[in-house]
């Protein structure tokens, strides 16, 4: 380990239309993570999709301001052809990199699902799975099973290395 290697702030984020995950950690590659905050956004259905949008870029936006990450990794979804939903979330994913690049100027690191679900050592994990995984790696007594714990797992394999080839 190369001790000049400073600490990073990381922002993971579980993206979507209706609920958007997100976790902060602050940590070194391999050594060392700290889970500092994590929460979801959510969208009322009864509104437009530009108006979830505008509420999505405010409250991305509002996170950045508050925790100031170095480096952001951001689930980029696989869909099949029957979901409908695909749409609004991939629009979600464009306001999502917009607001990050307008304000920090970060590229975040994109990952497939089984690529962070790996990390964790299953990559076809459920969210329970999941939320008992990352509850384990940072000792925590309880953590809610939503959206929040697939960015806090986000978040970690970015820290950690974890790259795929997505532009």
């Amino acid at each position: 380990m190369n001790h000049s290697e400073a600490t990073q702030r990381w922002l993971g984020i579980d993206p979507g239309l209706a609920i958007i995950g997100w976790a902060i950690l602050d940590g070194q590659p391999d050594l060392s993570a700290q889970l500092v905050d994590y929460g979801i956004i959510e969208t009322s259905k009864h509104l437009s999709t530009p108006q979830r949008l505008v509420e999505i870029e405010k409250d991305i936006h509002a996170l950045l301001e508050e925790f100031s990450p170095q480096a952001i990794a951001m689930e980029m979804p696989f869909f099949s052809r029957q979901i409908k939903a695909a749409g609004g979330v991939m629009q979600a994913l464009g306001v999502i990199n917009l607001v990050i690049y307008r304000e920090k100027s970060i590229h975040p690191v994109f990952l497939h699902q089984s690529s962070w679900k790996c990390h964790l050592g299953n990559g076809k994990a459920n969210k329970a799975e999941v939320a008992a995984m990352v509850q384990n790696f940072f000792g925590l007594e309880d953590l809610p099973i939503d959206d929040s714990v697939d960015a806090i797992a986000i978040a970690l394999a970015g820290l950690n290395g974890v790259r795929n080839e997505i532009n």
